[in-house]
């Protein structure tokens, strides 16, 4: 019986004891009692809490509650619950959510066609077949919104005239391609919004090299007369450049008068090509537009941001671009033009965006504050910034560092700054990084050698140090702060997407060395904070910090941990395992250290998660004890998701992997277990079966602030 459910009965069934105190639950009126009620999964609601009494069953009807239902984070439900829903409120249903139900079998599909008033429908990540999709659209009349994945084997033609028909009315599509395809795209001859994620592979499980060539039937030509929003985010790989060139081949011979945001995201090199270019100049002369992310070959070196013209821009994306500081005020804010309406900007990797002139700079060279202080000023309602990936130094003049300018932007939800940026100038100059002295020096006393545990005065010691540094304001004027990630501009993960695991990490920033456990600390003054990243920062002794942030960030959900200390142990694992018995919110881990032991003490801490669904892994040399993490696994009912890239043998881990499958696959339909050795040279066929859900939000690291514009999908 779910949980929601028996707390129900329980409501119900304890009415007369509740009224003996004078309070009523059921007696609350309608408006309140709905607004409990939306915090409960969609499912529960109808399945179960409707059956507790007659007004609950009236209330879990409501059209508040059934008008959108959204199943992609509800890793309960399975194929039964999905058909008994779709037979009890299908009718009812205008918006459904099934985003990343990788565990449906693709029957579950079937019963979409009960939702005869859908507008709204998201399938990406659900095994759907072009014969299956046919199908259910021929019913959806009234859909304007879709969301599918395009598998090896969908064949276009093998879609219905009824099909089609439903298709040439949606006028927003989100399609991930996982083969070379136009997908259902031709078909939707009224495409306002156009999302594409590139996904393919290089190879096929064989070896074989791809091609970025449509397959047969695929010569239609799209159709974006009345675009707005075009969107490509690729995979690495030349194949997804390929493709995706085709698309662009049609925007190229005429720009749609109505385009306002046009977006591609692009690892590694993507070379413009004479195509490309007349799109560019095209945009240039006939569209104004409110968001704009391009290649950084596309812009480097060229005066494309010179002519392009926006109206009231909300998110510029130049990451890895080579654009200078001065290029950014003259050319994107135009010599500090007032631009309110930009929420998100990303410039991450831009190296020299933060100096007037990138020709003869060095990387470790100073920022210019003012180039900083145009940009605070001009875009002071920026609500998602992110710096990292560069040396962002700041000089010694006073009130010109950039934690202090950047305490201006009081709208900020989330930030990603460079380790290196944070310091005091004074405290990385004069004060050389300190280490503890392991080995005594004379005789007297011995030290004793071992992980040096962290002071419990916490209080003590955060106001000790830094109460006066210039990072501790920042998060102190930043209170409604929802996502910091701290990333050291040299770190990279020893897992990256389509190669072999890193051996050697590059070393941190010079800058970076005296950034440790009391920065840490500064971090527990962000109430709100949902999201912490942490990577590299070489200056962590005891880990202290970490748990001031378990006592004070309740309602931390996301954690990522990465290379924190001296890379040769895991000095911060006592501080560690006290954070996780307050972190009550966790829902998503990720620890990346090597010479981490995975060991019975480690996952009894993390038992204390009692929230969390998703754990990952990653340790170049790394231990684990299956024995503990049996025991976590059926202690932790929530975790349906378990990633662990170590340095165990293939056998050990793949006598864990399926232990853990064997024992809690019947009762987790959702779990997905990956245990196996991080240098392997099969991690890269691996990782290519890993849900795109997990994969890209949780086991591959990478920023994601400001990395899409703002609700871009529903």
């Amino acid at each position: 019986m779910d949980s929601h459910f028996s707390r129900c009965k329980e409501v119900v069934s304890e009415e007369s004891e509740e009224e003996s105190n004078g309070v009523n639950l059921m007696e609350f009126s309608d408006e309140i009692l709905l607004h409990i009620l939306s915090y409960v999964p969609c499912t529960d609601l109808v399945l179960n809490v409707r059956r507790t009494c007659r007004k609950l069953a009236t209330l879990c009807l409501d059209k508040s509650l059934t008008h959108t239902v959204l199943l992609q984070k509800d890793y309960k439900v399975n194929k039964d619950k999905v058909k008994q829903l779709m037979r009890d409120i299908g009718k009812e249903i205008y918006q459904l959510n099934m985003a990343g139900c990788y565990w449906l079998p693709s029957s579950t599909i079937d019963h979409v066609t009960r939702c005869k008033n859908l507008v709204k429908l998201n399938l990406s990540g659900c095994h759907v077949t072009s014969l299956r999709l046919s199908k259910m659209l021929s019913t959806l009349q009234h859909l304007r919104s879709l969301a599918i994945d395009v598998n090896p084997g969908f064949d276009a033609s093998q879609l219905s005239s009824e099909c089609k028909a439903t298709l040439s009315r949606v006028s927003e599509l989100k399609q991930t391609l996982y083969t070379p395809s136009y997908g259902v795209v031709p078909c939707c001859t009224s495409l306002e919004k156009l999302l594409l994620y590139f996904e393919i592979l290089d190879r096929s499980r064989e070896g074989f090299m791809l091609s970025g060539q449509l397959m047969v039937g695929e010569s239609n030509v799209p159709h974006y007369q009345n675009l707005r929003i075009f969107y490509a985010r690729l995979a690495p790989g030349y194949v997804n450049q390929e493709v995706v060139r085709l698309y662009l081949a049609v925007l190229s011979d005429r720009t749609p008068e109505n385009l306002h945001a046009f977006l591609i995201s692009a690892p590694g090199s993507f070379a413009e090509t004479g195509a490309t270019k007349n799109l560019l100049d095209s945009m240039a002369r006939n569209v104004r537009l409110d968001a704009l992310q391009l290649p950084k070959a596309w812009i480097n070196g060229s005066g494309l941001l010179q002519h392009l013209k926006f109206n009231n821009p909300f998110y510029f994306s130049f990451s890895r671009c080579t654009l200078s500081g001065g290029h950014l005020i003259q050319r994107v804010i135009n010599g500090g033009k007032d631009l309110k309406s930009l929420t998100s900007l990303n410039l991450s990797g831009c190296v020299h965006c933060l100096a007037p002139e990138s020709l003869f700079r060095k990387a470790e060279d100073d920022i210019d504050s003012s180039i900083l202080e145009s940009l605070v000023v001009s875009c002071c309602n920026l609500r998602h910034l992110n710096l990292s990936a560069a040396h962002h130094h700041s000089s010694e003049s006073i009130g010109n560092h950039l934690c202090q300018l950047l305490s201006r932007l009081k709208h900020l939800l989330s930030l990603a700054l460079p380790v290196c940026s944070i310091t005091d100038v004074a405290a990385s100059v004069e004060k050389p990084p300190t280490t503890p002295n392991l080995v005594p020096q004379t005789f007297g006393k011995k030290v004793r050698i071992g992980i040096p545990t962290y002071p419990r005065n916490l209080g003590d010691q955060a106001n000790q140090k830094i109460e006066s540094s210039v990072f501790w304001a920042l998060m102190g004027s930043l209170r409604f702060l929802e996502t910091l990630e701290i990333i050291g501009s040299s770190f990279s993960s020893a897992m990256p997407r389509n190669e072999p695991a890193i051996r050697n990490s590059l070393p941190p920033c010079v800058r970076a060395q005296s950034v440790g456990d009391s920065e840490v600390a500064a971090i527990s003054q962000l109430t709100y904070l949902q999201s912490l990243t942490l990577a590299q920062l070489p200056n962590i002794l005891t880990g202290s910090g970490l748990v001031s942030i378990g006592l004070q960030c309740q309602h931390l959900r996301t954690l990522s941990l990465a290379n924190l200390g001296m890379m040769g142990k895991v000095v911060y694992m006592s501080a560690l395992m006290d954070m996780l018995k307050h972190c009550r919110c966790l829902r998503d881990l990720r620890l990346e250290q090597p010479y981490f032991c995975a060991g019975a003490q480690f996952f009894q801490a993390l038992s204390h998660c009692s929230s969390l669904q998703r754990l990952c892994i990653v340790s170049r040399s790394g231990t684990l004890q299956s024995d503990a993490v049996m025991s976590f696994m059926a202690s932790c009912l929530e975790v349906i998701m378990c990633h662990m890239f170590m340095g165990e043998s293939l056998t050990v881990c793949k006598n864990l992997q399926q232990s853990i499958v064997r024992s809690f696959q019947a009762e987790r339909p959702a779990l997905n277990v990956v245990i196996f050795p991080l240098l392997h040279e099969d991690l890269t066929e691996v990782i290519r079966d890993v849900p795109m859900r997990h994969l890209d939000e949780i086991t591959l690291f990478k920023s994601r602030v400001a990395e899409e514009p703002p609700n871009l999908w529903w």
